[in-house]
């Protein structure tokens, strides 16, 4: 079985707000791409557009209808991918030390040429956050892109994950969660952040920013409206007064 570290020198990890996720699977597409082609095995895609499409994804977006008492239902997009946990059960569980957390920075990677495919590792998660490939045989991950992070080749503003590079409405935010004073840290703190079933005891890195309840009394649109004259003018007012008359 594989020892998890004592501590690591960083949290590296996302930060993910539900509040201005708007559900374009934008990020699960980015994340194939880079993953297909770069870090690891391919990624398998067998029969996309067919009838009976297999393949393995590192990323996926979970759709929900949320009610609340005196408050109309809301669609809530929640992502959902590895959360590299502190106390990760999926590296502990592994026998043959092919899933391990990195010591530098906590990431949980998978070594793909020690991986005998048993599942176990899938079987430990309680968010479903691995799959096998079923092309390869092999169990799959997020790896918070590190063929991205660790090339210093890239731009600056490319070292990131790709489904944070890629996220069109800023959902997604990626940093040291171990450093309380890194962005990621204070956004967490100032919006309530939370772990994804702490019940679990796994202590994710990842966090959730809860998506805030609307306030109806709050137009979104009056700074582009032109504000309306009580009394009508032109034509139309004419024509106002003139029924108004007749009546």
């Amino acid at each position: 079985m594989t020892a998890l570290p004592e501590r690591t020198e960083r949290k590296l990890g996302l930060v993910i707000d539900l509040d201005v996720c708007v559900g374009c699977h934008a990020c699960v597409i980015a994340c194939k791409a880079w993953n297909t082609e770069n870090y690891g095995s391919p990624l398998a895609d067998a029969d996309a557009h067919g009838a009976n499409p297999s393949g393995a994804f590192l990323n996926r977006v979970h759709s929900y209808e949320v009610t609340a008492p005196d408050l109309p239902p809301r669609l809530v997009h929640f992502p959902k991918s590895c959360l590299h946990c502190d106390d990760a059960p999926c590296v502990t569980v592994c026998p043959t030390g092919a899933s391990y957390k990195r010591s530098e920075d906590g990431i949980v990677l998978v070594n793909e040429s020690e991986c005998i495919g048993c599942g176990l590792c899938a079987w430990a998660c309680p968010y479903g956050a691995r799959e096998q490939d079923p092309s390869e045989k092999v169990m799959k991950k997020c790896t918070l892109c590190v063929d991205r992070i660790d090339n210093h080749n890239l731009p600056e503003e490319d070292r990131i994950p790709a489904c944070v590079r890629t996220c069109p409405t800023k959902a997604r935010h990626f940093g040291d969660l171990g450093d309380p004073d890194s962005d990621v840290s204070l956004m967490v703190a100032e919006r309530g952040g939370y772990d994804l079933m702490p019940e679990a005891g796994t202590r994710p890195v990842n966090k959730y920013l809860p998506a805030r309840v609307p306030n109806e009394e709050i137009d979104v649109l009056a700074p582009l409206l032109e504000p309306i004259t009580e009394e009508p003018g032109g034509f139309l007012g004419w024509l106002d007064r003139a029924l108004t008359k007749m009546g």
